[in-house]
């Protein structure tokens, strides 16, 4: 099968939508597929890129003003492609994102002929609220839902990453066919073996208790919770140290509030971190997994977590109700800054529970595989190809492109 995908963001650009596409598009071809993705152009990179059998297709975009991090792919380069794709034996298109790539995805697909699917990775009801907060939240609210439903109801599936985010669609309207389909974890995630020189090279104890945060540093993660959790925290664990991954538009005022608390030394704010190496030595690392995002759509990065063994105290709510099971790597706290200090407390001073917890969330993170996931994901897709011919049978696979295959991206 080669599987067209369409995305307004991909690496370098880190988030959710990056790792899940190279998550499947990496199982994928293990399993004798064939993948192509239409992604952004960034100004570090230098055009396509083509390795490990994944064809990128970096189209020429425009930076957003109010946010830095994303960029607007042309929609008339994405067009100008059709001619070439024809020739590549395409089965399906699969959209990852609702911006130029949905509308470039539902074109290109009625041009060619094929099958279109979107997975809805982002919960976009709570997250516009986040950022344009002078705009009354119902409004705000009312547009999400009716983009969404229009948008879920223009392509012939939909997949979404967990059963609480497909309700809320079906409450906004989306009657399309859908699978609950999450991403997996890479078996990279599971490697057991320890890095000693992390904390040294961040500056933290090796006796601390350090918790850990990792994720888009953005307002609708709810981090803030987590710095009024570690004042309480802080009082009761002497060596405790909070350690946050990852960078965005939250980051400046974040800081600023550790600043003015008097708790600059300690709590750290080290960026981005390489997936490859840093992140798993950081997971490996520390004590303790924090996290209060309410507006997930799955929680991929609790999975990571206690695939690392590193046992987590989260708010379940959304994505992560999927996720979370308490006592099985997790404790579950309320939405309440003492009661969830409580549970970190009580673990910080409890290493038996703290290992235990530990050993079994790695063992349940071991049923969220990525080729478990990706094969959920194929069985999806051929079910959607089999009513393109009104009967039981498989679609066949198109003809294969030929070996070489290259798209030259077109300029505006």
């Amino acid at each position: 099968m080669h599987i067209l995908m369409l995305s307004d963001v991909y690496f370098p650009r880190i988030n959710g939508v990056s790792t899940s596409i190279q998550t499947f598009a990496t199982s994928y071809l293990n399993m004798g597929h064939e993948v192509t993705l239409i992604a952004p152009q960034y100004p570090q990179d230098n055009g396509n890129a083509i390795g490990n059998g994944l064809t990128v297709i970096r189209i020429r975009s425009r930076r957003l003003p109010f946010d830095p991090e994303d960029r607007l792919m042309s929609l008339r380069a994405i067009k100008r492609l059709s001619p070439q794709l024809e020739d590549m034996g395409l089965d399906l298109v699969h959209i990852q994102t609702p911006f130029v790539a949905h509308y470039a995805g539902i074109w290109l697909a009625r041009r060619l002929g094929l099958k279109t699917l979107t997975t809805y990775h982002t919960f976009f009801e709570a997250y516009l609220e986040k950022y344009l907060p002078m705009v009354p939240g119902h409004w705000l609210r009312g547009l999400a839902r009716m983009y969404s439903r229009h948008q879920c109801n223009d392509v012939d599936a939909i997949v979404s990453p967990s059963h609480q985010m497909l309700a809320r669609l079906r409450e906004y309207g989306a009657t399309t066919q859908a699978a609950v389909i999450p991403t997996g974890l890479p078996a990279a995630c599971f490697d057991g073996s320890t890095v000693s020189d992390f904390r040294a090279a961040h500056g933290v104890a090796d006796d601390a208790f350090l918790l850990l945060y990792v994720g888009r540093v953005a307002f609708e993660k709810n981090i803030g919770f987590l710095l009024d959790v570690f004042e309480q925290v802080a009082d009761q664990v002497p060596n405790a140290v909070l350690l946050i991954a990852g960078e965005g538009p939250a980051l400046d005022s974040l800081e600023k509030r550790a600043l003015r608390r008097g708790r600059q030394q300690r709590i750290r704010f080290i960026g981005y971190l390489d997936r490859a190496v840093e992140l798993p030595t950081c997971y490996r690392a520390s004590d303790l997994f924090v996290f209060a995002s309410q507006t997930e759509t799955q929680g991929l990065v609790l999975l990571e977590a206690m695939a690392a063994g590193l046992p987590v105290v989260s708010l379940a709510s959304m994505g992560s109700l999927d996720v979370l099971r308490d006592g099985e790597g997790a404790v579950i706290s309320p939405p309440d800054v003492t009661q969830f200090a409580r549970h970190v407390v009580a673990l910080a001073y409890d290493s038996t529970r703290l290992h235990d917890l530990g050993s079994r969330g790695r063992r349940y993170a071991a049923t969220w595989t990525a080729d478990n996931k990706a094969r959920e994901m194929l069985s999806f897709y051929d079910a959607v190809l089999t009513q393109q011919t009104g009967d039981d049978t498989p679609r066949p696979s198109a003809p294969a492109a030929k070996a070489g295959t290259r798209l030259q991206v077109e300029k505006d």
